[in-house]
C-alpha cells in the first residue's frame, strides 16, 4: 500500500472512522474500536524504533504510561480550575510529556543499540514501574490516579461523556497520528532512520551520526507514545502502575511483531488484531493468554514479516492475476488447519476443566456441545480429530508450496 500515489487511502481511512459507530452500534463495539484506536496510535509509535531505526525496546510502556499519569494531572487540575485548558487538546500535551522522557532517556539508551538496548529499555521499564509504588504522590501507589474527562465542561456542545464522543476524539488522533508518522518516513530523518537500521557503519562514512539518529528517532517515538497514553486516561479515566509495566510494553511488541515490522502499516493490522483478541477471546475463554502467545509462535516462525509481509507476498501475484491457481491448496489447508485447530483448543479447554478447582467433575459445553471431561471417550475422540487434523495439515502444507513452485515461472513472465 503506498500512502504516496494512492492518496484517497487517507479518505478511506478517514470514512471508515467516521461510519464504523454507525454500523456497529453496540456500546462494546464502540469502545473496543476506541481501544483499537488508541492501539494504533501506540504501536505505530513502536515501530517508528523497531521497524525504521532498528531499536528493540523492552519498555516502551514507559512513554504511554507517562503520558497518561501527566494527562490524569491536567485533567485534575482542569476539574479544580486550576488550569483551563478544551479536553480536545490535552493529548498533545501528553505527547510532549513522553517526548520529554524520550529525549532525557535516549541521551543514554541510544549510545548501546541491538541487545544492550533492549536489556537497558527493560531496567528503564522495571525501574520506572517499581518508582510507581514508590512515588505516590505523581503516580498515586497501587490504586492508580483517577479522573474526570468531563472536568472541562462542555464545549460546543461536546463534553466527552458519551463515548461516541470519545471515540470520535481518539479516531481524529488516530488519523492525525498516523499521517504525522507516515511523513516522518519520507524526510530525510526517516530515510536515514532506515539506513542507521541497515548499515550504521556506512551512515556514519558518509557524515551521519547513527547515535543522533537513533536519539531523535525515539525521542520522536515518545511523543506518539505519549500521545497514546493520554488518550488512554481520557478514554478509561483511571491509569495505575501497570501501564508502565512490562506486560503493556510486550503487549506492543505483539502487536508490531504480529502485524509485521517491514511495513509501514503492519502495526495497524496487528493493533487491531491484537485488540479484538484480547477483548474477545477473554470473554470466551480462561486460557486466552496461551493462545495468545501461540499465535506469536506461530508468526514469527512461519512468517517473520508477519500478516502484512503475507499481504505484501501475495501482491504480485494479484496483480498478475494468478491467485486463483493458489485458492484450491489454500482452502485445503485451511479445512484441514481448522480440523487440527479444534482438535488442539479441545484439548486445551477440557485439561483447564479437568484442572479447575470448582468445576472440574462437571460436564462442559465445549462448541455448544456437552460433554463429560471425567470419562476417556471424549478424550479419545479430540485426541483422534487433533492427530488426523495436524497429519493432513502437514501434507497440505507440501501442496502450498507445490503451488507456488509452479506459479513462479508464469510470475517471472508477467512481473
Amino acid at each position: 500500500m503506498n500512502f504516496t500515489k494512492n492518496n484517497y487511502v487517507w479518505f478511506i481511512l478517514a470514512a471508515l472512522f467516521l461510519v464504523l459507530p454507525l454500523i456497529f452500534t453496540q456500546s462494546f463495539a464502540l469502545s473496543l474500536m476506541t481501544q483499537m484506536g488508541i492501539a494504533i496510535i501506540f504501536a505505530l509509535s513502536y515501530n517508528m524504533l523497531l521497524g525504521q531505526v532498528g531499536l528493540l525496546s523492552f519498555g516502551h510502556a514507559v512513554y504511554y504510561g507517562l503520558g497518561a499519569f501527566f494527562t490524569a494531572h491536567i485533567l485534575n487540575l482542569i476539574a479544580d480550575g486550576i488550569i483551563w485548558l478544551p479536553i480536545t487538546f490535552v493529548p498533545i500535551f501528553g505527547g510532549l510529556f513522553g517526548m520529554f522522557f524520550g529525549f532525557i532517556i535516549g541521551i543514554v539508551t541510544t549510545r548501546r543499540p541491538g541487545t544492550p538496548f533492549a536489556m537497558i529499555s527493560l531496567g528503564i521499564a522495571e525501574m520506572v514501574a517499581a518508582s510507581a509504588l514508590m512515588f505516590t504522590a505523581f503516580f498515586g501507589g497501587e490504586a492508580g490516579i483517577d479522573a474526570n474527562r468531563t472536568s472541562g465542561g462542555a464545549m460546543l456542545g461536546i463534553s466527552y461523556g458519551p463515548q461516541i464522543q470519545v471515540y470520535y476524539l481518539v479516531m481524529t488522533w488516530c488519523l492525525i497520528s498516523i499521517a504525522g508518522m507516515y511523513a516522518i518516513t519520507r524526510t530525510p530523518l526517516g530515510r536515514m532512520a532506515n539506513a542507521v537500521r541497515d548499515n550504521p557503519e556506512r551512515a556514519k562514512f558518509i557524515g551521519y551520526n547513527p547515535t543522533r539518529v537513533r536519539w531523535m528517532s525515539l525521542t520522536l517515538a515518545g511523543f506518539f507514545a505519549g500521545l497514546a497514553g493520554s488518550l488512554y486516561i481520557i478514554n478509561y479515566e483511571i491509569v495505575t502502575f501497570e501501564t508502565l509495566g512490562i506486560l503493556e510494553s510486550g503487549r506492543v511488541v505483539l502487536m508490531a511483531f504480529i502485524g509485521g515490522i517491514g511495513h509501514f502499516w503492519g502495526p495497524i493490522i496487528g493493533a487491531v488484531l491484537v485488540t479484538f483478541l484480547q477483548s474477545a477471546l477473554s470473554n470466551y475463554t480462561e486460557a486466552w493468554l496461551l493462545y495468545f502467545g501461540l499465535l506469536f509462535l506461530v508468526i514469527i516462525m512461519f512468517s517473520p514479516g508477519g500478516i502484512a509481509g503475507l499481504i505484501a507476498k501475495h501482491e504480485p501475484v494479484v496483480r498478475a492475476k494468478l491467485l486463483r491457481r493458489l485458492i484450491p491448496s489454500y482452502s485445503v489447508v485451511a479445512a484441514t488447519g481448522a480440523v487440527m485447530l479444534l482438535g488442539f483448543v479441545s484439548i486445551i479447554e477440557m485439561i483447564y476443566h479437568v484442572e479447575s478447582a470448582i468445576s472440574g467433575h462437571e460436564p462442559m459445553l465445549l462448541f455448544g456441545v456437552l460433554i463429560n471431561p471425567s470419562s476417556l471417550n471424549p478424550w479419545l475422540v479430540i485426541v483422534l480429530v487433533f492427530v488426523v487434523g495436524t497429519s493432513l495439515f502437514v501434507r497440505s502444507t507440501k501442496n502450498v508450496g507445490k503451488a507456488w513452485d509452479d506459479l513462479g515461472p508464469d510470475l517471472q513472465k508477467k512481473g
